[in-house]
């Protein structure tokens, strides 16, 4: 088994997130990492031990008790292999260090058993306005 280096606020760079949004089939636009680093409260990375980033996640806050969970990426060829339940764990753990008493996640459809079953999320009562035009 591989072992996988997993760092809170470790340097990721704008091209290495680009690659893996794009290697699962997300749109990735370049600079995008470096407009939303300002909003984070911190984020985890999943390197290989040769230094590949495989896994990231970001917390957005609200600078108090809120905390959003935002951006979850495993590469393709490691997903399935509990990568994104470690990033999504660690994560959480460090928004609990920060002070923060809720964790907040929105996801697709198809993603529902990996944030209910695998990292414990619990169904809440929400609203959402589309802002942008699709």
């Amino acid at each position: 088994m591989v072992e996988i280096d997993y760092r809170w606020r470790a340097e990721a760079s704008d091209d290495e997130l680009v690659s893996l949004t794009l290697s699962h089939g997300g749109t990735a636009e370049p600079g995008w990492w470096e407009r939303v680093r300002a909003h984070s409260l911190g984020w985890v990375t999943a390197r290989l031990p040769g230094g590949a980033l495989i896994g990231f996640v970001n917390i957005a806050w609200d600078g108090g008790d809120h905390a959003f969970l935002l951006d979850t990426k495993v590469r393709p060829d490691h997903q399935h292999r509990g990568v994104g339940t470690e990033l999504v764990r660690r994560a959480a753990q460090s928004a609990r260090r920060a002070g923060c008493t809720w964790l907040h996640v929105d996801f697709e459809p198809h993603l529902r058993g990996f944030y209910f079953d695998a990292c414990g999320f619990r169904p809440t009562d929400a609203g959402l306005i589309l802002l942008a035009d699709r």
